[in-house]
């Protein structure tokens, strides 16, 4: 009754036996905690290594699986269609997804790089025999405000004696033709890469139900069982609006202007929707591609003025489509405006290159998303609690 009375018992309040059980289980906790603490320094140290060496063995593969992955969640709405009309045969449809994006993807860049490396061999044996005919500028040139004269005097030098004047430029042709040389070497590098995980997502559609099983699984571990199911819905709906909004878009408008270029008679049409999309894709207007073909072709052309109306009516029309088609296809299904997801695609563009443009977008999505949940979370209401007491 005493203890109840006076408190909670506490051992140096019943004398001095108790006092001296206290300082022995004091003792022995000193003694017993560094040695579980040194356990657990020891256990997280292996974990962290165990990691480092887990990401630096599957660093080189990162690319690969990053864009496997992407490419599964952006086909798995066909993927299933397909399924469907094979009569549930998976394996059947991942192949046929697989082989029709290697021969669409596939056929036309070598074509096209077949076509661009023809068209080099002609100028290298046209300059060499000195078959190619330069016409002097005009006066108006060297008025041209800061480069005027440099550009009359370089122009000029070219049109009277073309292989002087290249030999003369020498060093910067040199330098020239080595970045021209790295950016082919890194832009088939980046086509191996894609093709490669295009046959990866072949094989992650085919067990994309397990995968997402684990991957919804892990977000549950992290989050909880609430968040969970919704960032994974979350980042399954950003991916397909980036997929759709982004580059589906800028593949579209090549498209576009691509049949309008080569209806047109333009020179390079397909090397110029191929720049259309890569256009498309970093978020630039394609009128930087369509206005200067639209030039070309009052400047040099020579159909009538009725085509070149109907043309340039035509290509500017495609040049604006994607004006009209983002709006409705990025961020469509997706819980987070439209703005987040492109500020994430572009930011993530700029870091990380054309994977970025989804894992950006993703992680700004996500983090926009509990943000906001943060933000909507109830206060706790402190009037009604009373003052501390000194």
């Amino acid at each position: 009754m005493t203890r109840l009375r006076h408190g909670p018992f506490l051992p140096w309040r019943a004398g001095p036996g108790r006092k001296h059980l206290a300082q022995v289980d004091e003792t022995a906790i000193e003694k017993v905690l560094p040695k579980r603490l040194v356990d657990d320094i020891i256990r997280i140290a292996l974990i962290a290594l165990l990691v480092v060496m887990c990401v630096r063995i599957i660093a080189p593969f990162i690319p690969l699986i990053l864009w496997a992955l992407i490419l599964a969640i952006a086909l798995h709405p066909v993927y299933q269609r397909t399924s469907q009309r094979l009569g549930g045969r998976g394996g059947h449809a991942a192949t046929l997804l697989v082989v029709a994006g290697l021969l669409l993807i596939g056929v036309p860049t070598v074509m096209l790089g077949s076509s661009f490396a023809t068209h080099l061999h002609g100028v290298y044996v046209a300059i060499e025999n000195n078959a190619i005919t330069i016409e002097p500028p005009a006066a108006a040139v060297a008025d041209w405000p800061i480069i005027g004269n440099k550009v009359h005097a370089a122009w000029t030098a070219a049109a009277n004696d073309l292989p002087a004047y290249l030999e003369q430029i020498q060093p910067q042709l040199k330098r020239l033709a080595t970045y021209i040389l790295s950016v082919v070497r890194n832009t088939a590098g980046g086509l191996l890469v894609f093709l490669g995980a295009l046959i990866v997502a072949g094989i992650v559609l085919t067990y994309g139900e397990s995968g997402g099983r684990t991957m919804q699984r892990m977000l549950e571990r992290v989050t909880g069982p609430v968040r969970g199911p919704r960032l994974t819905s979350l980042s399954i709906a950003t991916i397909r609006s980036v997929a759709s909004g982004v580059i589906g878009v800028a593949c579209i408008q090549g498209l576009l202007l691509g049949v309008g270029f080569f209806l047109a008679g333009i020179p390079a049409a397909g090397l110029l929707a191929l720049i259309v999309v890569l256009v498309g894709i970093v978020q630039l207007p394609a009128a930087i591609v369509s206005i200067p073909v639209i030039a070309y072709l009052w400047w040099a052309g020579d159909a009538s003025t009725t085509s070149n109306v109907v043309y340039t009516i035509y290509l500017l029309l495609a040049g604006l489509a994607d004006n009209v088609l983002k709006p409705l296809l990025l961020g469509r299904g997706v819980d987070a405006p439209m703005p987040v997801i492109l500020l994430g695609a572009l930011g993530g563009m700029v870091s990380s290159g054309i994977v970025g443009l989804f894992v950006g977008a993703v992680l700004l999505a996500v983090g926009y998303q509990l943000f906001m949940e943060w933000l909507d979370r109830p206060q706790e209401d402190t009037s009604a609690q009373p003052p501390l007491s000194d």
